[in-house]
């Protein structure tokens, strides 16, 4: 098994209490309103907290796919939430997992900077591209975005 890992920064306007709420505390209800290509998020095991596992139904170009994602830690005082894609027709068939640690912090402005560092595990002796890096990066900060768009549209959420 090969480890790959990535970390990276993203700002936000939206302060990170709220922006959390949304990611994190709320994201089963709010993500599929805020994300068109996510049609479900429903837990398939667990009460929430750590070890939980969540289904995550999405349509990517003609087909639906889903992810399982396990909850490893939360932490809501700090705003951290830590999390993996452990299985489903959405994972990469070269990977056996992808970790998540992510934290949000006070951000310039009353905003938010997330900070993230992301371990791609992969099977046997399986690389990753750059290419694969990005496009899976590219694909949470644009949730982010989307869900930071949704907030800026209902200011009373």
């Amino acid at each position: 098994m090969g480890v790959f890992t990535f970390e990276d920064e993203t700002t936000s306007v939206v302060a990170p209490a709220r922006l959390y709420k949304a990611l994190v505390k709320d994201a089963d209800n709010l993500i599929p309103k805020a994300v068109e290509a996510i049609k479900s998020v429903e837990t398939v095991e667990g009460n929430g907290g750590p070890g939980t596992i969540k289904k995550l139904t999405f349509v990517e170009g003609d087909k639906t796919k889903y992810v399982l994602h396990r909850v490893d830690a939360i932490d809501e005082v700090n705003f951290v939430y830590n999390f993996s894609i452990i299985g489903g027709t959405g994972l990469a068939d070269n990977l056996e997992k992808v970790s998540f640690e992510s934290k949000l912090v006070e951000g310039p402005n009353g905003g938010s900077i997330r900070k993230v560092h992301v371990q791609y595990f992969t099977k046997g002796d399986a690389k990753l591209s750059e290419e694969e890096l990005k496009a899976g990066q590219a694909k949470v900060e644009g949730l982010v975005k989307l869900v930071e768009g949704y907030l800026l549209a209902n200011p009373d959420y």
